[in-house]
């Protein structure tokens, strides 16, 4: 569940830092002409395999037809893939229906979160890769060509690493007398699996790169970046070593998300690390704010190494955060802890003096965790029964059977199940053992056993505690079958089946 956990916050948050920051989609048409034959290839369940076994290196899109993100990007990448069939040679790219119930299987095999998802299958299914690239035309050509290429390029001239070597990017150039040997074998294994994340040069005379040393002789492996020290130096060779330092270097010690499209990967790289998560919220444009980005940066450096990862966040372009933390904008400059389990810590109205003091007491043990909960309904006589955070836990442990509606307010198929769930309610109101409830998931923390991977997710809890996600159909009828088939007066355990979660027509986070 922690895995899980932590992969389903990273992806929320990336929502809420970066989607917040672009322009919002609205589906629509599909955008590419219906008389004209597709360059993407359409796939299923029934020649998936036979396709990844037949192109070394294909691009499949895991998409919704429901998906405003997957409209967005479907003109594209039949753009791209029209210019990529000329490619020598031709680079393929494809696209599953991962809302049809046949590819289900397919879209939890290779763990697709959310849509569209994009991955780049490698030797015939044997290395599976997220594709991490742009998404317009263009940008997409560009990534992809470099992807079939050397996993690693040679760096020639002074001018061949000005080109590579650029102010907004993470490098990784291995320094090597001789393109042979252990050493250099290792470092191609590296660069070949973790091509979709970095790019990788090598280079015979380290003078040849900015900021070079003709003093190194190599081999050694030079990481460039755009924050901290701005290039920081390896002679670890063995592949973990060399993996374990890219991963730890190319994070800045204070992540910064602003409205700066370049400083985006890194908010996902913050967000996709197993550390707990510290961000500091406030306003960029404050008088204050070079003296709190000073302290902060200080007190990040000395919790280096120790399981907390650090950001910045800019007042105006974390909004997203704010609603889903359920915070106010006038506890800014504050700082926020979440840990992967969903536990949160909160310090409104910081001064800088404090931050390291509550850091501490943090690392200690001693805070007490925040929870986001609307009050508790003083009047709840509605057939369907609202639960916030605050009872959760004592509505599910009740010893009834309970129907639970994770919904958000503004979630389409919540709306359309609404009406649903009122007729189950009505139809047990003579049922003292069966409550029907909901609870508005945008302004109530989400406990960490209720895996809520999009609007609306339904689970059921017997009267005897056995907890398990609702996955059947939407009708009134079929919620009152299974209610029927599965609920428990008798305080006896039953054992109900539990299906393979999946993923459904939901409306994304």
């Amino acid at each position: 569940m922690a895995a899980k956990s932590r992969a389903w916050f990273c992806s929320i948050f990336i929502a809420l830092f970066v989607v917040s920051s672009i322009s919002s989609v609205t589906a629509g048409d599909e955008g590419e002409s219906k008389d004209e034959p597709s360059s993407v290839l359409t796939l299923d369940a029934s020649n998936f395999d036979e396709a990844i076994a037949k192109h070394p290196f294909i691009v499949v899109e895991f998409y919704a037809p429901w998906c405003g993100h997957c409209t967005k990007l479907a003109p594209e990448y039949e753009k791209a893939a029209s210019l990529l069939s000329k490619h020598d040679p031709p680079i393929i790219l494809a696209k599953v229906d991962a809302n049809e119930n046949v590819n289900k299987e397919l879209a939890s095999k290779y763990e697709v979160k959310g849509f569209p998802t994009l991955k780049i299958f490698r030797n015939e299914g044997k290395n599976v890769q997220d594709y991490k690239g742009p998404r317009e035309a263009d940008g997409i050509v560009e990534y992809l060509k470099k992807q079939v290429g050397p996993a690693s390029a040679e760096i020639k001239s002074s001018e061949d690493a000005a080109n590579v070597i650029t102010e907004k990017k993470v490098i990784i150039v291995g320094v090597f007398p001789e393109f042979s040997g252990e050493e250099f074998e290792n470092f191609i294994t590296v660069a070949e699996k973790l091509r979709s994340d970095y790019d990788f040069s090598h280079v015979s005379d380290a003078k040849l790169l900015p900021r070079g040393d003709s003093l190194v002789k190599g081999p050694i492996v030079r990481l460039f970046k755009p924050f901290d020290e701005l290039f920081v130096d390896s002679q670890e060779f063995k592949v973990e070593a060399l993996e374990k330092f890219i991963e730890v270097a190319s994070v800045p010690i204070v992540t910064t998300f602003n409205k700066d499209p370049a400083n985006h990967p890194f908010v996902i790289k913050f967000f996709n690390s197993n550390n707990a998560k510290a961000m500091f919220f406030l306003n960029f444009s404050s008088e204050q704010f070079d003296a709190f980005k000073s302290k902060y940066h200080e007190v990040a450096s000395t919790f280096k190494g120790k399981g907390i990862s650090f950001l910045i966040g800019d007042l105006d372009a974390s909004q997203g955060a704010f609603q889903y933390f359920g915070l106010k904008e006038d506890q800014v400059p504050l700082v926020v802890i979440q840990e992967n389990d969903g536990k949160k810590y909160l310090k409104p109205n910081v001064e800088p003096d404090q931050i390291s003091t509550w850091l501490k007491e943090y690392t200690e043990g001693s805070l007490k965790p925040f929870r986001k909960s609307e009050p508790i309904p003083e009047v709840n006589n509605e057939p369907v029964k609202v639960v916030v955070a605050d009872n959760l836990h004592d509505v599910v442990n009740s010893g009834k059977n309970v129907l639970l509606e994770f919904y958000a307010p503004w979630c389409g198929h919540c709306k359309k199940l609404a009406p649903i769930l009122d007729e189950v309610a009505v139809s047990f109101e003579k049922d003292s053992d069966v409550i029907i409830a909901k609870m508005d998931s945008t302004a109530n923390d989400i406990p960490s056993e209720f895996n809520v991977r999009g609007y609306p997710t339904l689970y059921f809890s017997s009267a005897s505690g056995k907890l398990m996600q609702y996955e059947g159909g939407r009708t009134a009828e079929d919620f009152i079958n299974f209610i029927k088939e599965n609920k428990d007066s008798t305080g006896q355990s039953q054992t109900p089946v539990q299906p393979e979660p999946t993923i459904e027509a939901k409306d994304e986070l």
